[in-house]
Order: structure tokens, then C-alpha cells, then sequence
């Protein structure tokens, strides 16, 4: 017991000890640096909120029912023909183009393709913000015909690699007097929409009519590439996921109320310089009406019998003097560009005209 008094007393007189040695206050310190952990930031966007911009069930069904009246949603119209072949399946098929866009090439037939689909164009998301359109092709685009010739159609970028001439004009792959036709499908492409747009990769005959600046056209800005009047805001069947061309986008550029597309009569002007051209081929033999025999069921007599269709126009194989195979590449790719000339106007115009001249002057 005198021992555990003796060690309380010991420890009281180092506590005593201790305040007695402590001096006076020091001056107060600097108030510490706002930040040194980190402020708060700003809080983000909801992740569901940012997703449901697109990914609404009104909204995707909306997109769904718009694909529906687009042609790229039809099967039958590319993919039963070319959908399987490594040479075609990059634009004609769901797996091919995704293989390309992945893969920079389609390395193998696809047994069985099918058409396109949300996700043939829309591949994983890149940043997850709403402005992600997770677009599988948006670099700009190294044209076909000369791969030296890259044009940039921003958000378009994904649309210009498929609708784009597949081979340049003949006197540049096979430059000379004369071209040979060696298969009725020659020519640039079904839809070299892209060529026509930026202005350029056709046969630039000389003539009358000079050749505006490839990718000088106004339509090259944004509001007249592919997406700013094919997906505009949809109305009535047309823009949005339909694909098919917004009059509404073109009036808000021209500041006009027009009806159609018919701007200054441009497509008038243009179907019957088509028409001009296409009738010159033909009476010098270049090209001839398409012809499909068949054999069909005539409902009224029972019988199976043979009917004829005509529709179209295909080149006939042989060898032609240079500007006749030119005007038929000219010929066949304005006609199949399908605008009348309103993807670019004075590029269009030049084309034909010039071509006109030269091979009237030829005969």
C-alpha cells in the first residue's frame, strides 16, 4: 500500500513538473490551403439518364419504326446478291462490314449474311456521353477510285465508304483510244453518291462547262452532307432513321417552302440530259434495254409460259473509242446517283454537258 501511494505521488510530481515547463503561447499559424485533398467537383450526369437519351423505350422504338421504311432494313435489295462474297460483303452485308470496320478487310465468304442493323452501323461506346454516337467508321475517307484523294464528310464519314465509285473512270485504269467493256456491270457503282457530293472521280470530259473545285460544293458543309439532309428530323416518312431525304433540311438552308427537290429546276434540267445521253449510248450501240425471260404460271389459262421483261439498261460487252465508254461511266453513274443532280448541282451539270458535246462531236 505505501508503495502504490508513493507511485501516485511520483506521478503527480512529473505532471506538475511538466506545465510548469511549457511557455507562453506561440503566434497563431497560417490558415491551411484550401484544396490541398481536392474540391468537390461538379456532379456528373446520371449514367442512366445519359444512356436513356438514346436508349429510351419510346425512342428506340421510334428509330425502329423509321428503319423499317428504309431500304438498308430490305434484305433482298443488296444482300441476297453480294452479301456473302469477301469482295462485296464490306457494304452488303451486317457481318461484313462489321468485319471491315473492325479488321480493315472481309477475309472470307460469309455463309449466311444478313442485312443491316443497329449495330451493323453503331458499334460499343467510346466515351458514354450523350453526344456518343459510337459510329463504327468516322475517319475521313480515302476514295476508291485514288486512294490520294481522302475527303472528310464528318459525321457522314460512315456513309461515304459504301456509297462511293468502286474503280475510276477508264482512261485512268486502262488510258488509251480505245476501253473495253468486258461485263454488263461495269461502271462506277450503284451509288456513287459520295463521288458526286465532293466532285469527283468521274470522267472529266473537256467542254463548255468548267469544273467546280472538288469539294468545293456547299453541299460539302454539314448541314448538306448525307446525314444533315437523309436524317434530319423526322417527319412523315421522311429523315431520321428512314435514310430518305428531308425536304423540310433543304428548305431551312435555301430559305425557301419548296415541295420537292426541285430546286431551280435543276432536276428537270438534269433527267433530260440524262435522257439526251442515254439515247446517244444507244443508238451507237454502247448499251442495250435489259431483258429477263421467264417462265410464270398464267393464273386464267392454267399453263406455264414464257414472258419477257424489259427494265433498265446494261452496257454491251465490246471495245469503244474512249469518250463513248466514258459517257457511258458518266451516263450510268449520274443516272444511279439517283438525285437529279441536287447532290451537286454544277458538278452534275458540267458532266453532262461536257459529255453531251464530245460525243455528239465524235460522231
Amino acid at each position: 500500500m505505501k508503495n502504490l501511494k508513493l507511485f501516485s505521488f511520483l506521478l503527480m510530481c512529473i505532471a506538475v513538473l511538466t506545465l510548469s515547463c511549457e511557455g507562453p503561447a506561440g503566434p497563431s499559424g497560417s490558415d491551411g490551403v484550401d484544396g490541398l485533398n481536392g474540391s468537390d467537383g461538379t456532379d456528373g450526369v446520371d449514367g442512366n439518364i445519359t444512356c436513356l437519351v438514346c436508349h429510351s423505350g419510346d425512342n428506340m422504338q421510334s428509330i425502329k419504326e423509321q428503319f423499317f421504311q428504309s431500304v438498308h432494313s430490305a434484305g433482298q435489295i443488296a444482300v441476297d446478291y453480294a452479301g456473302g462474297r469477301s469482295s462485296c460483303a464490306q457494304c452488303h452485308s451486317s457481318e461484313g462490314f462489321i468485319e471491315w470496320a473492325h479488321n480493315g478487310t472481309v477475309e472470307e465468304n460469309i455463309a449466311n449474311p444478313s442485312p443491316w442493323e443497329c449495330t451493323t452501323c453503331h458499334g460499343l461506346h467510346s466515351t458514354f456521353e450523350a453526344t456518343d454516337y459510337a459510329l463504327r467508321a468516322d475517319d475521313p475517307v480515302e476514295f476508291i477510285f485514288d486512294p490520294t484523294v481522302v475527303a472528310d464528310f464528318g459525321n457522314s464519314n460512315l456513309c461515304s465508304n459504301c456509297h462511293q465509285s468502286r474503280r475510276a473512270e477508264p482512261n485512268i485504269t486502262n488510258p488509251g483510244e480505245t476501253f473495253t467493256i468486258t461485263s454488263t456491270h461495269y461502271g462506277p457503282h450503284h451509288g456513287a453518291q459520295s463521288n458526286v457530293l465532293y466532285g469527283a472521280g468521274f470522267a472529266e470530259v473537256a467542254g463548255s462547262v468548267s469544273y467546280p473545285t472538288a469539294g468545293g460544293s456547299p453541299h460539302m458543309a454539314e448541314a448538306g452532307r448525307c446525314t444533315g439532309c437523309h436524317m434530319d428530323t423526322y417527319d412523315g416518312g421522311q429523315g431520321g432513321h428512314t435514310f430518305n431525304p428531308a425536304v423540310s433540311s433543304c428548305n431551312t438552308c435555301h430559305g425557301t417552302t419548296e415541295e420537292d427537290f426541285n430546286y431551280g429546276g435543276v432536276q428537270t434540267t438534269v433527267h433530260a440530259q440524262l435522257e439526251e445521253l442515254r439515247d446517244l449510248l444507244l443508238g451507237l450501240g454502247v448499251i442495250e434495254q435489259g431483258v429477263e425471260e421467264v417462265y410464270e404460271l398464267n393464273p386464267e389459262t392454267g399453263d406455264i409460259e414464257l414472258v419477257v421483261y424489259t427494265e433498265g439498261y446494261l452496257p454491251v460487252k465490246g471495245t469503244y473509242p474512249m469518250i463513248q465508254a466514258q459517257a457511258f461511266f458518266n451516263w450510268v453513274g449520274l443516272e444511279e446517283d439517283r438525285s437529279l443532280g441536287v447532290h451537286n448541282p454544277k458538278y452534275v451539270k458540267a458532266l453532262l454537258t461536257n459529255t453531251i458535246e464530245a460525243l455528239t462531236a465524235a460522231q
